[in-house]
């Protein structure tokens, strides 16, 4: 199947300035005690879903530093990225972690597989008309209670930049912010239930402030979180046109 348009310019754009973009962000988290606090609350929340320990996936994993410390807190964690180059790169830095060229638009994982998905700064380059299948995917593999973890710049309105150039290399990449309610709406219409939002002010040379959303895929009723089944062990092939 023929990937999208912008995912192809996303996969471009990514495997021209990889490199670059690996050696300026080797761990964002680093400084950054928001988000490992966010990330710690996820870890918890995935293991609520009980001791069996269901996989989960950082998906636009770019250099993997989220990947590896997620892996460090003792979940067992894969990652996805629509770049081939970047994914070479996590995989060298990170050579003890599996991460598998794919598109958040088409996870190729069996349904009820997944016990969460982290997603830090990877549905801004996911335009609006595309937002509510990815979402609906994320549902589809997810177990019940299984949460999600979204990062993405904000603002008081949905907006759109694209750009022609970065490092110095050409490239075709279109950034989207949108409010926390925007992306919140398209979860709850997924069937994805909020659980926590966050809103951070711009840190640095940040220009926007930054939003985190928590949600979950509901729990059926009458059945506890903590009685759901162990997951198969998840199978990933690598596919470059996601």
């Amino acid at each position: 199947m023929r990937a999208p348009d912008f995912l192809r310019s996303t996969q471009s754009s990514y495997d021209a300035i990889a490199e670059a973009y690996a050696a300026e962000h080797p761990d964002s988290l680093a400084g950054r005690p928001l988000e490992r606090a966010l990330l710690t609350t996820f870890v918890e929340l995935v293991r609520e879903l009980g001791p069996a320990g269901p996989p989960v996936a950082d998906v636009g994993s770019g250099p993997g530093y989220v990947t590896a410390r997620l892996h460090e807190a003792g979940l067992p964690v894969f990652g996805v990225d629509t770049s081939p180059r970047m994914v070479a790169l996590a995989r060298r830095a990170h050579p003890e972690l599996r991460f598998h060229v794919g598109s958040m638009t088409a996870l190729d994982l069996p349904e009820e597989t997944l016990g969460g998905i982290v997603a830090l700064y990877s549905i801004i380059h996911v335009p609006d008309d595309h937002l509510p299948s990815v979402f609906a995917g994320f549902r589809r593999v997810l177990l019940p209670g299984a949460p999600v973890l979204l990062g993405f710049q904000s603002g008081d309105e949905d907006g759109h930049q694209h750009l022609a150039e970065r490092y110095g290399r050409e490239i075709s990449l279109d950034y989207y912010w949108r409010t926390p309610d925007t992306v919140a709406a398209h979860l709850e219409a997924a069937g994805l239930e909020m659980y926590a939002r966050v809103l951070r002010a711009p840190q640095g040379e940040e220009r926007m402030p930054r939003a985190f959303l928590l949600a979950r895929r509901p729990v059926p009723a009458g059945a506890p979180v903590t009685d759901q089944a162990p997951a198969a062990p998840v199978q990933v092939t690598d596919a470059a046109s996601g």
